[in-house]
């Protein structure tokens, strides 16, 4: 049986639906479904993502039955439109887009107006009674083709347009004639052949093959890839391409194209939200080429403009959308982002889906769908991308602060952020790798500067609209953004952004405040939002279905108190080590690596008891009432040593010692693979002195923090690096006599766990053994991925991009869990150690404790908590609660 290759849609029928996303990509199957749902949806067919992923097997050649299929089709919309592609006297135009399952706005390659030559140009003139409009489609078309098709650059259209424009002396392209369209046609088709060296082709059913090639290749340009790098969309996905009949929004003043939100995709309110142009064509609202105009006269007095809004200049059309748009968003019980287009005062719908919007809006959506009874709890929790999170933790501008206003646009997308101007997007990125914030200044943004606008920490545009490219990249991105800040002026060969009664150079500090479309002078000072409201509803929804706890890492007061306010429930990891790197504490530090004997080191370790002591009284106090799990000292000794000769120096002058008698105990510490050396529980074994030393600190901080809160610590003391039952069980002995000796000095009786962190492989393996002392496992999923693959984590970078980019692995296994091998050793790991002890508490602190496939991961092994860093602690929470969920309609 052949293969389908092609679905079709229109007049009220559909082959296909919402459902089938992944064979129709998003843009096809939301055309079908609304062509179900009885919309005004323009004919057409979807060639399938099966058709691309054969197209790119096949080395970039079509299926031999496409032709076909897609000319059988063709009929379907001929009958449909009572026109005919490629000949008069009413000839079908066609728009042919991508259309990936999952959205990438503007990352791949869209050309319309596709069925213009110098014979149908004149019979849409005759057909429409409009010269001037089948002239400037001709043109567009011409440049598009050329463009996306025969690969020369917009650019080289443009020059020639702005040249013919000044010499007419004409301001806009609205203002030339029938007669001066045609000669710039007549001077595109001659750049096309003096750049290219053929001709741009008259076959029409030619034009249609090529540009289904183009559009297909488009998912692996560039932009395409970096997007979906980004955004972690996989690569063997594959677009759709969707063949749509014409439909014309620049055929005169009653006629108009738009795009819109069902709510504000910045703020969630619940009111119609969206901009169209009059007499134009899609591409001109989100290319942010002209100003658009406001749908309604609510968002026409927002903006403070005096051009008439839809609502009041096309009443009849604008009250059939809204009613549409109602429809849509009751349909899929989503917010909907819709294009149109007016042609002559018949309403199109060209486009749904689900609108891209910021975190903010997304939680109030949710939970404003929940109000309504449109949607569950579950699914409002399951709405929100929980790195998305990341956006609410976002600075926002001190309102005591003064500001220096400078221009104003439109507030595109909320936040706000300052750095050095730059006005191309490779500075951007060269400035990212500098460490130097940045925020990128652009007269337009374009798809080729995406890499650029993700290494910025803002972006400004003096053109564009509020859904120009800038304004819904930066809002998927979280970044904040000002668009169409046309009272200022922007000089790219001179590198200025120039405004009223300012010259600004590259380099100078500026601030963004895309909430509310300023620009201001300076770095100015900011302020952390409070996370309350829609957040804390969502957030209190997804904390009573998720099954795992979330923890934190903090390893000082500071780190305690934050993870506290993004709602932690314990801390997981305490890396004590970190606390002999402040201050004076390095020195007295030294002084024990340095000893020459246990005597020297215990006179050191007296020392730094105290300190110790202090720091975790502090941190249990914090986590009054909840679980702490404090690691003992991992890293190799040599680690606090000086490195250079310059710090020995200086070190040595420090602590009264010759020079070369510290370069000497440094050299006897080197290790050659520390990671693999003298540290974690083998430290411990070798200098017994410094374990008790750290668990008298504990067990002492212990008795002083339950005496002022009143409530007793929930207290786990983790012994790292443990490949042997019998390493544990020595440093549990020691662990347990300085608990009795504190127990019996304070008089209390300190409840404590004895555990371990599994991060070897020989661990994982034997658990079952290892569970025989231990009383809990924190998967360390670091150092297990380490010495898993045997990769350094440090060195890594240097390689891993290559493999991924050679499709040698798909995730960095060091930002997302390994599942197949790391994986099966924490599976192994915690069935094993269960076996044996059946209460034994597990847990995993490695960084992918803040990771949601990691998270995923933890919730079907069965794992009681994850622990991540503070500010990742929203991240998780929301994480384990998708994970729930999933979990339960899996069992189902």
């Amino acid at each position: 049986m052949a293969t389908k290759w092609v679905y079709r849609f229109g007049d009220g029928a559909a082959e296909g639906g919402a459902a089938d996303v992944a064979l129709l990509g998003g843009k096809g199957a939301n055309l079908a479904e609304m062509a179900s749902l009885g919309l005004p949806v323009p004919p057409g067919m979807t060639i399938t993502t099966e058709a691309c992923l054969f197209f790119f097997s096949k080395g970039k050649a079509l299926p031999n039955d496409l032709q076909a299929q897609v000319l059988s089709a063709l009929v379907d919309m001929e009958k449909i439109t009572g026109r005919t592609f490629g000949q008069g006297p009413h000839p079908l135009l066609l728009s042919v887009r991508s259309g990936a399952r999952a959205s990438m706005p503007g990352m791949m390659d869209t050309v319309l107006n596709l069925g213009l030559n110098d014979q149908t140009v004149q019979a849409l003139g005759h057909d429409s009674g409009d010269a001037r409009f089948a002239w400037d489609s001709y043109r567009r078309f011409i440049q598009m083709y050329g463009d996306v098709v025969m690969g020369l650059d917009h650019e080289v259209f443009e020059e020639v347009l702005e040249d013919e424009k000044a010499r007419l002396g004409h301001d806009y392209d609205t203002e030339l004639s029938a007669v001066e369209w045609q000669h710039v046609v007549s001077l595109y088709k001659q750049v096309i052949e003096e750049e290219l060296g053929e001709a741009f082709p008259q076959d029409c059913h030619l034009q249609l093959w090529n540009t289904i090639k183009a559009v297909f290749s488009s998912w692996t340009n560039t932009r395409a890839v970096t997007y979906r790098t980004l955004h972690k969309i996989p690569h063997d996905w594959g677009t759709a391409v969707n063949v749509q009949a014409m439909v014309f929004g620049n055929l005169g003043s009653t006629s108009a194209t738009g795009v819109a939100f069902t709510r504000n995709p910045s703020t969630g309110e619940n009111s119609l939200y969206g901009e169209f142009l009059v007499n134009a064509q899609g591409e001109d609202v989100v290319a942010g080429i002209r100003t658009p105009q406001s749908l309604t006269e609510e968002g026409r007095l927002a903006s403070g403009s005096e051009k008439p809004s839809m609502e009041k200049l096309m009443p009849e059309a604008f009250a059939e959308f809204r009613d549409i748009c109602n429809r849509l968003e009751a349909h899929y019980g989503d917010m909907q982002d819709v294009e149109f287009t007016v042609e002559r005062g018949k309403l199109w719908m060209l486009q749904t889906r689900s609108g891209k919007r910021t975190t903010r809006a997304a939680m109030k959506i949710a939970v404003d769908l929940v109000d309504e009874g449109v949607i569950t709890r579950e699914q409002a929790i399951c709405r929100i991308d929980p790195p998305s999170l990341d956006q609410l933790l976002h600075p926002t501008i001190d309102p005591r602060v003064e500001r220096v206003v400078l221009g104003s646009g439109l507030p595109a997308s909320p936040g706000a952020a300052s750095g050095e101007i730059v006005f191309t997007a490779e500075d951007a990125v060269d400035a990212e790798a500098e460490g130097r914030k940045v925020v990128l200044v652009r007269i337009e943004t374009s798809p080729e500067d995406i890499h650029g606008m993700h290494a910025a920490e803002a972006i400004l545009t003096t053109r564009g609209g509020m859904t120009s490219h800038a304004a819904v990249v930066a809002r998927g991105m979280g970044i904040p953004c000002v668009v169409g800040a046309g009272g200022l002026r922007v000089d790219l060969r001179n590198e200025l952004l120039i405004g009223p009664g300012f010259t600004l150079k590259k380099g100078e500090m500026i601030t963004v405040d895309g909430s509310s479309g300023q620009l201001l002078k300076g770095d100015v000072p900011m302020i952390q939002p409070a996370l309350s409201g829609d957040f804390g509803r969502l957030m209190a929804w997804a904390d009573e279905t998720r099954r795992m706890t979330v923890r934190t890492n903090a390893d000082t007061p500071q780190d305690a108190r934050a993870a506290r306010s993004y709602g932690a429930e314990g801390i997981g990891l305490c890396r004590t080590e970190h606390m002999f790197f402040e201050g004076g504490r390095i020195h007295v530090m030294r002084e024990m690596i340095l000893a020459e004997d246990e005597a020297g080191r215990r006179a050191a370790l007296d020392k730094l008891l105290p300190m110790q002591r202090s720091d975790f009284t502090e941190l249990f106090t914090i986590m009054s009432g909840l679980p702490v799990t404090i690691r003992l000292l991992d890293p190799p000794l040599h680690e606090f040593l000086p490195k250079s000769a310059e710090e020995i120096i200086e070190v040595a002058a420090a602590m009264d010692m010759e020079p070369a008698l510290l370069s000497r105990r440094v050299e006897a510490l080197h290790e050659f693979n520390p990671m693999l050396g003298h540290r974690g529980c083998r430290l411990a074994i070798s200098y017994p002195e410094i374990a008790e030393m750290q668990a008298r600190a504990i067990f002492e901080a212990a008795a002083a923090a339950a005496s002022e809160t009143g409530a007793p610590v929930e207290l786990e003391i983790m012994v790292p690096l443990v490949g042997l039952r019998s390493e544990l069980d020595y440093v549990k002995a020691c662990i347990d006599k300085v608990a009795a000796d504190v127990s019996r000095e304070t008089g209390l009786d300190i409840g404590y766990l004895a555990g371990t962190m599994i991060e070897l492989p020989r661990a994982a393996l034997r658990a079952h053994v290892i569970a025989e002392t231990a009383e809990f496992f924190s998967f360390g999923t670091n150092d297990l991925t380490q010495t898993t693959f045997g990769i350094s984590r440090d060195d890594a970078a240097s390689f891993i991009p290559t493999y991924q980019r050679k499709g040698i692995i798909e995730q960095d296994p060091f930002i997302s869990l390994d599942f197949d091998g790391v994986g099966e050793l924490i599976g192994l790991a915690a069935e094993r150690g269960r076996k044996t002890r059946p209460d034994l508490k597990l847990g995993i602190c490695g960084e992918h404790g803040g990771d949601p496939a990691s998270i995923r991961f933890c919730e079907q092994m069965g794992l009681d908590y994850v622990s991540c860093s503070p500010f990742r602690v929203p991240i998780a929470r929301l994480a384990a609660a998708q994970a729930a969920i999933e979990q339960q309609s899996a069992r189902r």
